[in-house]
């Protein structure tokens, strides 16, 4: 799936609940979700021990909440993130020809 069709279902399913919110709470969003990655990265592959069995969560679902979260984001700042990302790819491309390939 591209992204511009994962933006319009994750824009269908934000107005289906109510609406966008405010940018700034959005990266709180954003800003505590990667806290949960964090955690649970540290509990898998750092010194931090889990408190129970079921204490922690799953790496790929944190990931799949911040990923919602970003397009959120860039939905609500009418921003194309499939395009921002292919011009992001191509630049990097270009100014790392030669060392990483």
């Amino acid at each position: 799936m591209e992204i511009k069709e994962t933006q319009e279902k994750v824009d269908k399913i934000i107005k289906q609940y109510g609406g966008y919110w405010e940018p700034l709470s959005m990266l709180a969003r954003l800003v505590e979700e990667v806290g949960e990655l964090s955690r649970e990265l540290n509990i898998e592959y750092g010194g931090k021990k889990k408190k129970s069995e079921s204490d922690g969560r799953e790496i790929q679902k944190e990931l799949a909440d911040i990923t919602f979260t970003i397009l959120a984001i860039a939905n609500a700042l009418k921003i194309d993130l499939n395009k921002e990302i292919n011009e992001k790819i191509e630049k990097d491309l270009q100014r790392n020809r030669g060392i990483y390939y």
